[in-house]
């Protein structure tokens, strides 16, 4: 197994290994490090690290071993020798030299790392304290200097202030880099023999070693001033109305910076700079009494004397009584000052103002009529021997009568929406704060509220068929008691309900007709807003009206193609909540004197081609040469398929146009068989069924015209041949 050897080391191999060099064989076994007297040693003691290194031979041979050992993976020893171990000897013993050791033989090419050992140096040199001065005066700083020679960083020094008969007071600092700190010590008010020490500290292994302390390093401290003298005059104990004086003093070794300031109770009455006396005088009162302090700075150095005054009461305060705290207005009121059991004094009454007290009478007694304005607080003062003092003060309430309250509703109007809450509002124009309000609905209190000039009352319970009004009534301290408003009878607005739309006719309307439309609510408060529109592009306002009823009739005289499309109302009230239909589709169809127009032109442009088609055939027919002439179907049809045929219409009138192709038509064929193989398609209709011209050759030809009808099948008339007797043509039907 290789081990990692520290840095700048060839790596060793812990397996024995063998060379032959001229016959000579050896091999390490092992390398071993050990420290005398032991791994923990005292500071100061000697210590040494041994090296050994156990090799076995093949022969007995000198070699040359070169020994070398680290500590904390640095170079601490090297040397060169035959013999199988190495010391490395310390004669004392640092904490510096706590750390991990190792050594390294090498030998013939061969070389061999021990494991590493730990050394720990207990205890720390002793450090060394120095003052930078050796006497300070109170106010100034001690500056202190702790080393630990010998000793490497980091190390933590700990300083300490020790003074008689008190807890010595430490400070601690911490140096990385350094094996000494600095720090300064203030000198306070009563320091006058001050001894300083140090110790240091060092973590070893999450141990702490420390250091013993320093030498104690003496400080005298001297005064800059004696502490102050502070006196009070005539004594500490006096009356109200006397004078109190106070003075404060002191001896300064050097008037400069010097300071004297006088406080009672944290507040500085007085105060002097580069003086050594401050006087301070004031007619004593009882708030005079208590704890003053003189104190004096110069510098950092202070030094105070505190004094107890105590101020017996002259008199005492004042009191003042009304007749009464309650009032009317016009009424007469009386304010009496007394003062207990003491008569000779200056009295005066006020009035308390935002902007000072307004002085009302000089005397102890004061007697008006008052108004409303003379509501407020009032006090009494007693003046004996320059004290002034005032009594506590008391209140006066003038009262002017309510008025009439007037009740409203707050939105305004008297109405509320069904499912809405109504908030109703009671106010008195006059009458001094504070108003007790009662709000009404019928004869049942339903709220009592306290306030200045009005009040507000939310009533969520309004039914629809609610007939009791409400009213309220107001009063204050006023003896004239309770004023009552009139009643407030309120409309309960019922909002639409559920709007629809009709039209007379429906659906289909013929152009030029007029039509109705009927836009009616199920439910609602009069009067109601209805609308009606029309759906284009935008939706089209057509009609609008307000009417005292639930429904609405809008009479549209004459519809046109324009009028198609589809329409909804809407509906409205004074709930403002807009209700709409659902929407109808009206379609403007022609009218039936339109039709009729069509219709016959159609017909008659039909007449008019049968009977070109007819005279043609004739034509035709008188040129033929064939013995006979049959009226049959098949024969016609190569003919006929490029002409449009005519079909009858229900009145017998004639018309044409695409829907003849489709329609079922009644015709008869006439076919000419011999000859001249002409073919003629004669619709049914009239009265014999055929065109006037056939229908007279028929009669010619001895056919009755009659016996040929619109309802009678279509009848074949096959020409066997052309016999003519007289003036009448012979026809065979089939």
């Amino acid at each position: 197994m290789e081990l990692d050897s520290p840095p700048g080391r060839p790596a060793v191999s812990c397996k024995g290994s063998e060379l032959y060099t001229q016959g000579r064989v050896f091999t390490f076994n092992t390398v071993e490090i050990n420290v005398q007297p032991s791994v923990k040693v005292k500071n100061g003691a000697p210590m040494s690290i041994i090296c050994h290194a156990d090799i076995s031979k093949s022969a007995d041979f000198q070699l040359k071993h070169n020994f070398t050992i680290f500590k904390d993976g640095k170079l601490v020893f090297m040397a060169v020798s035959d013999k199988d171990d190495a010391r490395y000897e310390v004669p004392m013993a640092r904490s510096s030299d706590t750390g991990e050791y190792e050594c390294t033989v090498e030998a013939g090419g061969k070389t061999k790392s021990s494991n590493s050992l730990h050394v720990w140096v207990t205890g720390m040199t002793k450090p060394i304290l120095t003052a930078e001065k050796k006497e300070v005066l109170e106010g100034e700083v001690v500056k202190l200097r702790c080393e630990l020679p010998e000793e490497v960083p980091p190390l933590y020094f700990y300083f300490r202030k020790i003074k008689m008969n008190s807890t010595p007071k430490e400070k601690y600092v911490f140096e990385a880099y350094k094996n000494y700190s600095e720090v300064e010590f203030s000198v306070e008010e009563g320091d006058n023999i001050l001894q300083f020490d140090c110790f240091g500290k060092r973590h070893v292994q999450r141990e702490f070693d420390s250091s013993e302390h320093s030498n104690k390093t003496l400080v005298t401290v001297r005064e800059p001033f004696i502490k102050p003298t502070l006196s009070v005059k005539p004594s500490r104990n006096i009356t109200e109305g006397d004078r109190i004086q106070l003075e404060c003093s002191t001896v300064v070794a050097r008037m400069r910076d010097i300071e004297i300031i006088l406080q009672k109770n944290k507040t500085i009455l007085n105060s002097v700079r580069d003086e050594k006396v401050l006087k301070y005088s004031a007619v004593a009162t009882l708030e005079d009494s208590g704890e003053y302090l003189c104190k004096v700075e110069q510098g950092r150095a202070s030094k105070s004397t505190k004094v107890n005054v105590v101020v017996s009461e002259l008199f005492p305060k004042p009191t003042l009584a009304a007749s009464m705290n309650k009032l009317d207005e016009n009424r007469e009121l009386t304010l009496s000052c007394s003062i207990s059991g003491f008569q000779r004094a200056k009295f005066s009454v006020l009035r308390r103002n935002s902007n000072g007290d307004v002085l009302l009478e000089t005397s102890r007694n004061l007697t008006m009529r008052v108004s409303v304005n003379d509501t407020g607080s009032y006090i009494c003062k007693a003046e004996v021997k320059g004290i002034v003092k005032e009594s506590k003060p008391i209140r006066i309430n003038v009262y002017a009568p309510v008025s009439k309250p007037t009740l409203s509703v707050v939105s305004g109007l008297p109405e509320v929406v069904l499912g809405k809450p109504l908030q109703l509002i009671c106010r008195s124009a006059r009458g001094t704060p504070p108003i007790t309000f009662k709000f009404y609905k019928g004869n049942v209190t339903k709220e009592t509220v306290t306030n200045d000039t009005y009040a507000t009352f939310l009533d969520e319970n309004v039914g629809q068929n609610d007939k009791k009004g409400y009213k309220c009534d107001a009063r204050n301290n006023h003896s004239s008691g309770v004023k009552t408003s009139n009643i407030l009878n309120v409309t309960v607005v019922v909002p639409i309900r559920n709007a629809s739309l009709g039209s007379i006719p429906y659906g289909e309307v013929e152009e030029g007709s007029e039509t109705a439309f009927l836009c009616s609510v199920k439910e609602g408060s009069w009067p109601i807003h209805f609308r009606i529109f029309r759906k284009a592009d935008r939706d089209v306002l057509v009609f609008e009206q307000s009417e005292h009823a639930d429904r609405v009739m809008w009479r549209k005289g004459t519809m046109s193609r324009q009028d198609t499309g589809t329409y909804y109302c809407m509906a409205s009230n004074r709930a403002n909540v807009d209700v709409k239909s659902h929407p109808i589709t009206i379609s403007v169809i022609l009218a039936s004197w339109q039709k009729g127009v069509i219709v016959a032109f159609v017909l008659i442009s039909i007449a008019g081609a049968v009977t070109l088609a007819l005279w043609w055939f004739l034509c035709k027919k008188k040129k033929a040469k064939g013995p006979s002439m049959e009226m049959s179907g098949p024969a016609l049809a190569t003919n006929s398929t490029s002409e449009k045929l005519a079909r009858q219409h229900n009145d017998g009138d004639y018309y044409s146009g695409p829907d003849l192709e489709s329609a079922e038509v009644e015709y008869t064929e006439v076919e000419v068989s011999t000859l001249d193989p002409h073919k003629a398609l004669l619709p049914l209709g009239s009265s014999c069924g055929l065109a006037l011209s056939t229908c007279m050759r028929l009669y010619r030809a001895g056919l009755p015209a009659g016996t040929l009808s619109r309802r009678q099948p279509a009848v074949n008339l096959h020409v066997i041949e052309p016999k003519f007797t007289g003036s009448h043509l012979k026809l065979a039907t089939g």
